[in-house]
């Protein structure tokens, strides 16, 4: 078996697990680079390697581009030129440049939705066509079945209160909450930020929102928890009915995907919530210290 082989194998195993790694591959080269066009590496999460792109010093600087790659989640064409000084080091005659495009490899893209009401299903039918591996949770079986949610690619009738557990929730999964009524989406957002789901989004009015996030503060969940809450979820856009309100969270989601996602001044409103309570417990150990 090939070392390329290998790679394309181990990047299938990755995506299967959930996890990512960016693929770097040279595109042109000039000069005595010291390998050949199409050469790759795969870099994993955890910065270990697979394959290679020539060694030293084009190496180092194509794992960092890399990590970049990874955080950012966009390709980026790397561009190198080794010096006299790099080519003695890699026992090449003479210099050259190197040109190498480096690219996310991420898992499958993951919309779970709890809840699945008018709101829930308008989401499952704007996802599907934008490529997304769609969950949908629900306690009634009236609503949670396949007439509701045909193209659905998995449908589950459980109460809120049961853990997530073989839904799939990886770092790449965006979860929506969008179920009939305060308590379930009470019961739905503590589950919820125990995941390790990239986006936990939670409509609602502002009033809503802080009450059930100022709820689990006060039961002990840290702030550090909600890292990853959107509320109200959606662009701002002024989105009322079910279909509107799945045209802009979808365009939330493909804003975050791209990179291009700044949360709005109503998402803002979260960050206050939690410094006030942040600020709130800092008051209190100074005063029992006191």
């Amino acid at each position: 078996m090939s070392r390329e082989h290998d790679l394309y194998e181990e990047i299938v195993h990755l995506r299967r697990q959930g996890r990512r790694a960016a693929l770097a591959t040279i595109v042109r080269r000039v000069g005595s680079a010291p390998r050949k066009d199409n050469a790759k590496m795969l870099v994993r999460e955890d910065g270990s390697t697979l394959g290679s792109v020539g060694g030293g010093c084009v190496e180092a600087e194509v794992w960092e581009a890399a990590r970049r790659v990874l955080d950012k989640r966009r390709s980026e064409l790397v561009r190198y030129q080794l010096t006299d000084d790099d080519a003695r080091r890699e026992g090449l005659v003479c210099g050259g440049s190197v040109e190498v495009f480096v690219e996310p490899i991420l898992p499958e893209k993951r919309l779970l939705i709890l809840g699945a009401g008018h709101v829930g299903r308008a989401l499952a039918e704007a996802a599907r066509p934008l490529g997304f591996h769609v969950s949908v949770v629900d306690d009634r079986d009236t609503f949670a079945n396949r007439e509701r949610f045909p193209d659905a690619d998995q449908i589950r009738v459980q109460s809120f209160e049961e853990p997530l557990d073989g839904l799939g929730v990886n770092a790449e999964t965006f979860l929506l909450i969008v179920t009939r009524g305060h308590s379930h989406d009470q019961t739905a957002l503590e589950r919820a930020i125990q995941t390790p789901a990239r986006y936990v989004g939670l409509v609602g009015s502002r009033r809503k929102i802080r009450m059930l996030v100022g709820n689990l503060l006060e039961a002990g969940t840290p702030v550090e928890a909600f890292h990853n809450l959107y509320a109200p979820i959606g662009l701002d856009i002024g989105s009322e009915t079910p279909e509107e309100i799945a045209v802009a969270v979808m365009a939330e989601l493909i804003a975050l995907q791209k990179g291009t996602h700044q949360r709005s001044a109503k998402q803002q409103f979260i960050r206050r919530v939690l410094d006030e309570h942040a600020a709130s417990g800092e008051a209190e150990t100074r005063e029992a210290s006191a």
